[in-house]
């Protein structure tokens, strides 16, 4: 049992000992030995820093880490002249919330070790990567591991930054019924709290160890209801009806060696001088086709004609095709690639190559909300990835259908949103019980969990659900005209947020995010920015490499002042606050710069440094990038000592605001490192806490029931530290926020992608607002970091 006091306790909610002696003196179970375990925890070992927990790390971590600690490690000496069996089936694995998700792991990872598992309320979430476990139990159908798994959840357990916890376990119930696995589900009233589990448990217990006992089966139900086409996609003879216009045969240079049919739609209300709003459509022959089940051109003249949507363009484009080979019944090879992979791939595609040859013949808004892209299945997810990746072009979504599964790694999309800066997407959707569930996920829970995660973080969003149906164009197109009817609606969103689901130490981006903040520009005159810090006051200092010059600029006025005339890459104060020090790796030295004179000394000669931070009692640690080391000065004699080594190009580098804690990132890696601080910069516990998130390689390939294909390194570059604990990481996708025990919050989109993103820093009024040195210039924005 993982979080082991709250199970042995005899007057907690579960009392397993008491349980225990009953059910195996009733012989309900076998004579059973267990083993109570809580998380670790890293002491403190300075003045004034405080204990921290690592049980998040612990257990909500994917991979094999916390079985080797409980097989290799723990069990052997617990059990150590005991009589205890060897056979998995005769062992289980057991915890509540992230320990939840942790005896799924365990036995996951070591189902010769554990065959069974019993989670309580359990978080299939995205703490630490563990909504994935769905897509992966899907894999596993040909091949299923031998384990017995028991979820309970509560109904109305937490919607929070992470996940939703009833879907999530709902989800994976679904994944291991598909998978052929012996599972229960059991869906109990109440919240994120072990009172439920506890009146279950020795259900949980009985069923666990009845070899006959039966799985959950929730069953499929398919419908086909009578379709009949909505009044406002029948033909009319009192309005003016548009002209579809079938365009040359496109060869694709982003999508090479493919051909495709397209056509577009012009309104009869069109007039070239005045820019039509756009909309386009994946599959575009059957969404185009006026007798079959979406009739769009006619929805389309129907509703522009009264004035429910404005005169719009329609481009209906087909999946491409192997230009050497001709489709075959209708199915297009390329669509899969296409329309499923995840990045910019599509987007650059209708941008750089279809949009330009449409305004060769007619003019088209370039106004991002004058321009919509839908689709079905996997033509919605591709729609959504457009806007995802070009919000800037194109901010409304019709998705039905939509295929947010594992066909090519677009199941991420939940936990991408959460843990994103909302972006101005309205987007509407549709999707039934009886959508398909197949080898790649379940349509109707991963839609559910698209609409639950876009919900909580406030964007425009209707979802239209009915129950029955099938994976097919009956519901979506029975209500096409009313989304268009609502995704053209012309009154503007106001976010509501409800974060009533996050718990005490849960920093969700919702709260950090000022409304109506977003970068601002302060300097753009520069030739290279880095080494942002502040003083005491929010003052922020930084130097221009190539001026070269150290700056401060004032936080009240915003004015200017040459500090010192150095380059440098990396600054923080002395304990003092009375010196500067810095990292001048072109010169091979640390020096220290007197902030009222300008004085510039060295401390240390003959390293590389890169960035630095300054413990509470004087000693200097600064990351040597080049040998892959972290060093310290000591500030009394001068000696330099390598204290860590191993890190992927160790870059930035920040003490938490009690000192007890160092955190370096990797810019050649995917983690950023947590160390317990000792006296005198002694370090120790590291661990690889954070877990950067990756970009897509954009010249990857997106294999079938494959996660997308990532870049190996994340290029984790300056660091800071708000007053609430959170870490702040510049990395090639922008700012990644972490709270203190290094779970991701979210990130924050740099300003502009094509110019790196090299380092942040709180500083201004109560240290609340974050600048960021990126190329030549300095951004900021206001956050409310309490």
């Amino acid at each position: 049992f993982m979080d082991g006091g709250g199970y042995a306790n005899p007057k907690g909610g579960f009392r397993v000992p008491v349980v225990f002696d009953n059910l195996i003196h009733q012989g309900a179970m076998p004579v059973t030995i267990a083993v109570f375990v809580n998380p670790g925890t890293i002491k403190a070992t300075q003045e004034g820093a405080k204990d921290r927990s690592n049980r998040s790390f612990e257990y909500d971590s994917m991979g094999d880490r916390y079985s080797r600690f409980l097989v290799d490690e723990f069990l052997p000496v617990v059990l150590k002249g005991l009589n205890v069996s060897d056979d998995p089936a005769d062992r289980g694995v057991c915890g509540i919330s992230s320990s939840g998700i942790c005896a799924f792991t365990v036995a996951w990872e070591r189902p010769d070790q554990f065959g069974k598992v019993l989670s309580h309320i359990g978080s299939f979430t995205n703490i630490r990567g563990g909504w994935a476990y769905p897509g992966l139990v899907r894999k596993s159908s040909k091949e299923p591991k031998n384990i017995k798994v028991y979820l309970q959840d509560g109904v109305d357990d937490l919607n929070n930054l992470h996940g939703n916890w009833p879907l999530g376990n709902r989800d994976l119930a679904a994944a291991l019924q598909f998978a052929g696995y012996k599972y229960k589900l059991v869906m109990t009233e109440g919240g994120h709290s072990g009172k439920w589990g506890g009146e279950e448990l020795p259900n949980a217990l009985r069923w666990l160890w009845d070899d006959n006992a039966e799985s959950t089966n929730i069953p499929i139900v398919n419908t086909k209801p009578k379709w009949e086409p909505h009044p406002d996609a029948v033909p009319r003879d009192d309005v003016p009806h548009g002209t579809i216009v079938q365009m040359l045969l496109w060869e694709s240079k982003v999508f090479e060696g493919t051909i495709r049919d397209w056509s577009v739609y012009v309104p009869a209300q069109y007039k070239e001088s005045e820019p039509a709003a756009l909309m386009v459509f994946q599959d575009g022959e059957r969404m185009r086709d006026v007798n079959g089940r979406w009739r769009i051109p006619v929805v389309f003249d129907n509703l522009i004609a009264r004035g429910d949507m404005p005169p719009t363009i329609a481009v209906f484009i087909n999946p491409g095709q192997d230009k050497s080979r001709p489709s075959q019944n209708g199915k297009y090879s390329n669509r899969g690639y296409e329309y499923d992979g995840l990045g910019d791939r599509y987007a650059r595609f209708l941008l750089e190559e279809i949009l330009p040859e449409v305004e060769k013949q007619y003019s088209i808004s370039h106004d991002p909300e004058m321009r919509a892209i839908g689709g079905s299945s996997s033509g919605a997810i591709c729609a959504f990835t457009v806007a995802w990746e070009r919000t800037n072009e194109f901010r409304k979504v019709y998705s039905s259908v939509g295929s947010f599964t594992n066909l090519r790694g677009g199941n991420i999309y939940p936990a991408l949103i959460r843990k994103t800066e909302p972006k101005p997407i309205r987007m509407y959707m549709a999707d039934t019980s009886g959508d398909v569930d197949n080898a790649f996920g379940s349509w109707p829970w991963a839609n559910q969990l698209m609409h639950s995660a876009l919900t909580y973080m406030g964007y425009d969003v209707h979802f239209d659900w009915a129950e029955g149906y099938a994976h097919n164009s009956d519901f979506g197109s029975s209500k096409f005209p009313d989304a268009m009817k609502w995704l053209w609606r012309k009154e503007t969103h106001t976010p509501q947020y409800n974060t009533s689901g996050d718990l005490g130490g849960d920093l969700t981006l919702l709260n950090l995010l000022v409304p109506g903040e977003s970068w601002e520009l302060v300097a753009d005159d520069l030739g290279f920015a880095d080494a942002l810090c502040a003083d005491k006051d929010g003052n922020l200092y930084f130097c221009d490499m190539r001026a070269p010059a150290v700056y401060r600029l004032d936080a009240a006025t915003g004015k200017r002042t040459v500090i010192a005339e150095e380059s440098v890459s990396g600054l923080e104060f002395s304990p003092d606050g009375k010196l500067l020090y810095a990292c001048q790796g072109s010169k091979s030295r640390v020096i220290s710069i007197d902030v009222a004179n300008g004085e510039v000394k060295t401390i240390a000669e003959g390293v590389k440094p890169n960035d630095l931070a300054v413990t509470r009692d004087g000693f200097i640690l600064f990351t040597q990038t080049g040998t892959q080391e972290v060093v310290r000065i000591n500030p009394k004699d001068g000696e330099v000592t390598s204290v860590d080594t191993g890190i992927a190009k160790p870059n930035g580098i920040a003490l938490s605001n009690d000192g007890g804690t160092l955190a370096v990132s990797e810019y050649g890696g995917q983690y950023t490192w947590m160390f317990r601080v000792n006296a005198e910069g002694v370090l120790d516990g590291k661990m690889p806490n954070m877990s950067l998130r990756l970009p897509i390689d954009p010249q990857g390939q997106f294999n079938f029931n494959e996660p997308p294909p990532y870049l190996s390194v994340a290029k984790g570059d300056g660091m800071a530290v708000d007053r609430k604990g959170r870490y702040y990481v510049t990395s090639a996708l922008g700012v990644q926020v972490f709270d203190p025990t290094g779970r991701p919050c979210g990130v924050l989109p740099q300003p502009n992608p094509e110019k790196p993103l090299t380092t942040c820093m709180l500083a201004g009024p109560n240290h609340s607002t974050l600048y960021i040195a990126q190329g030549s210039e300095i951004f900021r924005r206001k956050l409310t970091v309490e």
